[in-house]
């Protein structure tokens, strides 16, 4: 993995005042990129976001972090104030990115979130975010019972947190997200707010023919207000396409393997940087090492061979499209807490289309050969070898 890292150090040494186009455009003139005029029209956009942030300083509106507005007179106070400050703060319109599944968005917003200079910037999954948006509030009404409204005080902690938010995978599945995202959303943009995000649907064709659609409505005028939309319309799929011919079980480990996965982990990377990444599972923190876009990296030992559980498969599984395991060794009874917790890891990224890139020191059906275990090792040994398969690569990611 050390490969990996400084291998694409020189691609990070860009000029002072690079924006994202000129990084976009640093990687396709290295080769790390194919040229597209879908990209670079993104990026272009992004650059112009970029360049109008360092004059933007959003105000913080200490009212609502009380907590105390309460009732209908309470709640046209929170909304006067709201926007009498975002009329004193004119705030850059954000972006939203829309496009196909492998289109490049996620990449593309990884370099902008990596230039943009702002120290109070989150990236996070949209899904993970809206979970914690929940856990939140709840606890929010457990501790004050008397809030009427939890929303404006909790989109003002938000703000306070990051008032740059990259979201990746922005979609509305749930009932009870569409319930509040239109009000919570309102309240981020008037603390302040500057959102970026990648889509596989239009704002307008989020939560379509749905029961509640009617409620969502307003979140939909928010976005179309505050957010300029970007569609990238490449006709190619550069992750799908990136993986086909690809080796995905490599034995045994060794340099040669490690270095036949450095060349998959930058075929997947797609020019994306290459950065630590810690992940928020209810309050805990689960680092990953190495990652780039839609790809994460562990050692064998880093994911089974400490106590991890379910949870923190799950979280990385819907996080990252794509994952390189190296240095998988035979299992048998005498570890079997490591080999249970890679029949988890492996049950969890099958269930997720997580496309698995690994080394080992035998194939899938020989890894846990004998004694205690064996049995219920079957099954996974079966996954892993249909997840090698062309038409499991061909399936799309579930986050």
């Amino acid at each position: 993995m050390e490969t990996i890292l400084s291998s694409f150090a020189s691609d990070l040494h860009l000029p002072p005042g690079t924006g994202p186009l000129g990084a976009y455009r640093a990687r396709v003139d290295a080769g790390l990129l194919a040229p597209d005029p879908e990209q670079a029209k993104a990026a272009a956009r992004l650059d112009r976001l970029w360049r109008e942030l360092p004059g933007y300083h959003p105000v913080v509106r200490q009212a609502a972090a009380q907590g105390k507005l309460g009732g209908l007179l309470g709640g046209l106070k929170a909304r006067l104030g709201l926007q009498a400050r975002a009329a004193a703060a004119p705030r850059p319109r954000g972006v939203y990115m829309v496009g196909q599944v492998g289109r490049g968005k996620t990449m593309l917003m990884d370099l902008f979130f990596e230039l943009a200079p702002v120290e109070h910037k989150k990236r996070v999954h949209f899904h993970r975010f809206m979970q914690d948006v929940h856990q939140r509030l709840h606890a929010m009404k457990r501790a004050h019972p008397e809030l009427t409204d939890p929303i404006p005080p909790l989109a003002h902690a938000i703000a306070d947190e990051a008032w740059l938010l990259c979201f990746d995978e922005f979609q509305v599945n749930d009932i009870a997200d569409a319930m509040i995202l239109g009000r919570l959303f309102e309240y981020l943009f008037a603390e302040g707010v500057v959102v970026v995000a990648t889509s596989n649907t239009q704002p307008q064709d989020l939560f379509q023919n749905r029961p509640g659609a009617d409620a969502f409505r307003p979140f939909i005028a928010v976005i179309q207000r505050e957010v300029d939309t970007v569609v990238l319309d490449s006709p190619r799929d550069y992750r799908r396409g990136g993986m086909r011919g690809m080796t995905t079980w490599i034995v045994p480990p060794g340099p040669d393997a490690a270095q036949e996965l450095d060349s998959i982990f930058m075929r997947l990377a797609d020019g994306a940087p290459v950065r630590p990444v810690t992940l928020d599972i209810m309050g805990r923190k689960l680092a990953v090492p190495v990652a780039a876009g839609p790809i994460a990296r562990f050692s064998f030992s880093a994911l089974c061979g400490r106590p991890l559980g379910a949870g923190d498969y799950l979280a990385l599984a819907t996080r990252f499209p794509a994952l390189i395991l190296d240095d998988i060794p035979r299992l048998g009874p005498d570890n079997f807490d490591v080999a249970r917790r890679f029949i988890v890891l492996v049950d969890t990224l099958y269930e997720q289309k997580v496309k698995l890139f690994a080394s080992a020191e035998d194939q899938p059906d020989a890894i846990y050969q004998h004694g205690e275990g064996a049995q219920a090792f079957e099954r996974t040994a079966s996954r892993l070898e249909e997840m090698q398969s062309a038409a499991y690569l061909d399936l799309p990611h579930l986050s």
